[in-house]
């Protein structure tokens, strides 16, 4: 009996100690995914419109990584009214597939090229409803932004109140950003399509909101962004060019300015920049059970191949500290680079709300909220 009462104290004090840690884990907040899709009409005036994309792409995720709890982002990529694509399928392409990995963003962007057109945005909208395979989350966001300048009703098979009802009815939250003036008789369509589709509307110059500030901090980002990339330790087959490709990037994001790869570094060094299964350190620091030592050595990049089972991953958990440390040093410079940029922005009195970027980060703020997500 002395036993058997000594044995339940034993565990009613386990208890204790473990049930809190319990309560604690179910309590901490799962991050919820989001999905985001960006039709980028590359008719041939919108070269503003690309150039915006390109240059605010980092910025717009460096806002979505402070969103608490932290997202899991996924973004794909629909272009339309390009003379370059096929008549068959309304001038429209799917330029990416639902994606965590930024840099396969990044690099089609880049690689958008304005050619004539004639504009279906209601058609590229349908297809990337219809052909995408979006998040099947309770909780998750299920946005798209349709961006372009000509009027939404120009194709008389696929309607706006059809295409509207297709994203209401898959919980997927549809906005538009129409190229023109507020007053332009083409907005009240674009508006119209908003409205049905249970999403919001903004009138944008398509030229505004390109340009990034520099700042005194720009130099220091960069050189981070360059030390940083050497603790991805990409594998699998194309760990070649994965590493390739962020290097490319690398050098995109520095042909538009400091600012820009100010602005990459400081995605790198957040919590949406992550590449979970293709870079060993990632998966080490998500999952506590991945064994490094068991990688087929033919997915193991040429350094990795030199070294013995237990040396690479001993090498494995080195990279990992020091990717801890740059992203700790990325942040701190970050922060005094956002309150500049910030300082810069009230003196020159700025207005930002004609823009591609906050026309999306407003929109995303808000959105987000209501599925719980905190934007700042």
């Amino acid at each position: 009996m002395k036993r058997l009462i000594a044995t339940l104290a034993a565990v009613t004090a386990l208890a204790m100690v473990v049930c809190p840690l319990l309560a604690y884990e179910a309590k901490k907040p799962a991050g919820k995914t989001i999905d985001l899709v960006i039709c980028l009409d590359t008719s041939g005036s919108m070269e503003g419109l690309i150039g915006s994309a390109k240059t605010k792409l980092w910025e717009i995720v460096n806002e979505l990584a402070k969103g608490k709890p932290t997202p899991t982002l996924r973004v794909a990529l629909y272009s339309y009214g390009n003379d370059g694509y096929e008549a068959a399928k309304g001038w429209v392409k799917q330029d990416l597939d639902f994606t965590t990995d930024l840099d396969k963003v990044n690099e089609k962007l880049f690689g958008l090229r304005i050619n004539g057109g004639t504009e279906f945005a209601t058609r590229v909208a349908r297809d990337a409803i219809e052909q995408l395979k979006w998040t099947e989350d309770a909780g998750a966001l299920r946005i798209m932004f349709v961006c372009g300048n000509e009027p939404a009703t120009q194709d008389k098979e696929t309607t706006i109140k059809q295409v509207a009802g297709l994203a209401v009815r898959k919980n997927i939250v549809l906005n538009t950003i129409h190229c023109a003036p507020p007053t332009h008789p083409d907005s009240k369509a674009w508006k119209e399509f908003a409205d049905l589709s249970e999403g919001r509307f903004a009138s944008i110059d398509q030229a505004a909101g390109t340009v990034a500030i520099a700042t005194p901090f720009d130099k220091d980002l960069a050189e981070l962004s360059g030390k940083i990339n050497s603790t991805f330790c990409f594998y699998g087959k194309e760990w070649k060019a994965m590493a390739s490709n962020q290097l490319a990037q690398d050098t995109n994001a520095a042909k538009l300015g400091g600012g820009v790869a100010a602005q990459r570094a400081q995605s790198k060094g957040g919590a949406l920049y992550k590449f979970e299964d293709c870079d060993l350190v990632e998966k080490c620091k998500i999952d506590p059970n991945f064994d490094v030592k068991k990688v087929k050595e033919e997915e193991l990049n040429d350094e990795l191949k030199k070294m013995k089972p237990e040396e690479r991953e001993a090498h494995v958990k080195k990279l990992l500290a020091e990717r801890e440390a740059l992203q700790k040093k990325i942040s701190e410079i970050g922060k005094k680079r956002d309150e500049f940029v910030a300082a810069e922005l009230k003196k020159k009195n700025a207005d930002g709300s004609k823009a591609l970027d906050e026309a999306i980060r407003g929109t995303l703020r808000d959105q987000a909220k209501k599925k719980g997500i905190e934007i700042p």
